[in-house]
């Protein structure tokens, strides 16, 4: 009979840790990069391949960075949005092409609209990787200082933007 009861046992406690790693969201998870310097890089501009992008050309700024892929359905979803911020909020916006090809991301933004006021292309994700990219839509808020000070994974809603990051962006621009 206990033979039975610890293999019983064993899977009780599996199903309590499965039950309880479902109602996790990933855009939960803190960044250890929150209230620490952006991640420098060079990266080419997608408009124009022989222009470079550092984070440095922001500084001054209050900024988001926005993570996106043409082949990811959630950056879709959440592009009305990055492009409403662009627009009603006159706020700068840089996209961080991820593990893309340079032509079907200039492609995409042709079909859908360019809401960025730069593009740059990661195509090795290298980039991403010291952002600590773990899926694209990610966005961040970049302060003048070029400190990251949100983050957020997946796709932004019209509520998050309007509750979270447009507040945080008005108290940073201060």
């Amino acid at each position: 009979m206990t033979r039975f009861l610890l293999p019983l046992a064993a899977f009780i406690v599996l199903v309590g840790f499965l039950a309880v790693g479902l109602t996790l969201k990933p855009s939960d998870v803190p960044s250890p990069l929150i209230n620490n310097p952006a991640p420098d890089f060079t990266l080419p501009q997608l408009a124009s391949a022989d222009e470079t992008f550092t984070p440095q050309d922001m500084k001054g700024k209050v900024w988001l960075l926005n993570v996106w892929a043409s082949w990811c359905p959630p950056c879709l979803e959440e592009h009305p949005v990055i492009t409403d911020l662009a627009t009603t909020h006159a706020l700068s916006i840089v996209g961080l092409n991820y593990k893309d090809a340079p032509e079907d991301a200039i492609s995409w933004l042709k079909r859908h609209g360019n809401a960025y006021e730069t593009s740059v292309s990661d195509e090795q994700g290298l980039a991403g990787n010291d952002y600590g990219v773990y899926g694209v839509p990610e966005t961040y808020v970049i302060d003048k200082s070029g400190v990251i000070r949100y983050k957020h994974t997946g796709a932004v809603s019209y509520s998050e933007a309007r509750d979270t990051i447009m507040p945080l962006i008005r108290e940073l621009q201060q």
